[in-house]
């Protein structure tokens, strides 16, 4: 699903989304955006286009008029998941689910399973429906149907039942949404705190896009300001702190110390963000940083300092969509708009606490126009 043929494949979908967003924000001109919710439906709608077909996107927005019960669902299942359990700690106590973490969980994933069964139950219908001869050969096929295909054979080497594959649709649903409108969040409240950084990147954005054009993928090799913003903001903010913990197969020696096998290891990505000897004024926004050691720090997780999505085998899976979502739509947002605090607001920097470092408090921005011509809002 993320290798660069499919990505450059569902191009079209992303395009689609990212229009129909500007779209909607140029209504709204003259009063405060929700800019996670922008985000989040932009972000949401291209996963589940992805993974179900673009037909299902219109199912998934019925579930409210702003998508706002299904963001509420995304981010409760965050938190949730990322709660410290004391059975961690005292396994022998996990059986009795002293924090109701359990009970939690179990209430989310039936909701998840009344968003997700309807869409399992048509993909599982067009499948039998059909027989081999009658598919086309270059026929696109989804995630979910991908799956439900592996689910029906046997001799694979894998076994996939449909609770294994909500699973994976839900891990998917979370992981390509949550850290990604988190990620445009603070990127855009850095830029409203730096406000000669964002005058910057709009330059960046008129000479390389132009006034009388929209934003494409095409421009986005170009921007290297804006994706300096971008690596920045990951420094500073990174969406997962702490990374996903890791279990080693074996024991090893790392740094001088002992990790036994199946241990679980937190790599302290925020730390290393900040480190003053390895930061030169680690605690200030400085985008330029990345421009004087362009070909040292990348997403790749080469460099030790800097490790936004992790490095190695268990690099961050979604990588590339997100890489090009993220610039795609902040791209666009700042092309196509000049953006502003509401009367009498100042720009919050103070972070909430969960496995996601989101906010603590949501931004609201207000959008005016910034291109000349109507057409290009369309």
């Amino acid at each position: 699903m993320l290798s660069n043929k499919n990505l450059e494949a569902c191009y079209s979908l992303r395009r689609h989304e990212v229009r129909k967003t500007i779209r909607n924000v140029h209504t709204k001109i003259g009063n405060p955006v929700d800019i996670g919710e922008l985000a989040f439906v932009t972000e949401m709608n291209v996963v589940i286009s992805i993974i179900f077909g673009s037909k299902f996107v219109e199912e998934t927005e019925k579930l409210s008029t702003d998508g706002t019960e299904f963001r509420e669902l995304v981010m409760k299942y965050g938190q949730v998941v990322g709660k410290p359990n004391i059975s961690d700690f005292f396994p022998m106590l996990a059986r009795f689910d002293l924090q109701g973490i359990l009970k939690e969980m179990e209430a989310l994933l039936k909701l998840f399973d009344s968003i997700l069964d309807p869409a399992i139950s048509e993909c599982m219908k067009m499948l039998s429906d059909r027989r081999e001869g009658e598919i086309q050969r270059n026929e696109k096929k989804h995630l979910i149907q991908i799956l439900l295909e592996l689910m029906e054979q046997k001799d694979i080497g894998i076994s996939l039942d449909l609770v294994k594959i909500k699973a994976i649709l839900v891990d998917i649903v979370i992981g390509g949404t949550d850290t990604t409108i988190t990620t445009v969040e603070w990127v855009m409240s850095e830029l409203l705190n730096n406000p000669e950084i964002m005058s910057k990147v709009q330059q960046e954005l008129k000479h390389v896009v132009g006034m009388n054009n929209i934003v494409e993928e095409s421009h986005l090799p170009n921007l290297h300001y804006l994706d300096a913003v971008l690596k920045e903001t990951l420094r500073l903010h990174p969406a997962l702190p702490l990374l996903l913990p890791k279990r080693p197969s074996q024991s090893a020696i790392v740094g001088g110390y002992t990790i036994p096998e199946g241990t679980k290891v937190f790599l302290n990505v925020y730390a290393i963000h900040r480190d003053p000897q390895v930061w030169e004024s680690p605690l200030e926004f400085q985008p330029e940083r990345f421009l004087r050691h362009s070909t040292n720090f990348d997403y790749a997780g080469n460099n030790m300092k800097y490790l936004p999505f992790g490095s190695g085998r268990r690099i961050c899976a979604g990588l590339p969509l997100a890489e090009k979502m993220v610039m795609f739509m902040l791209a666009s947002l700042l092309h196509s708009f000049d953006w502003k605090l509401p009367e009498g607001e100042k720009v919050d920097l103070s972070e909430g606490f969960g496995l996601v470092i989101k906010k603590s408090e949501r931004l609201f921005a207000i959008p005016t126009p910034r291109l000349p011509n109507f057409d290009l809002y369309q």
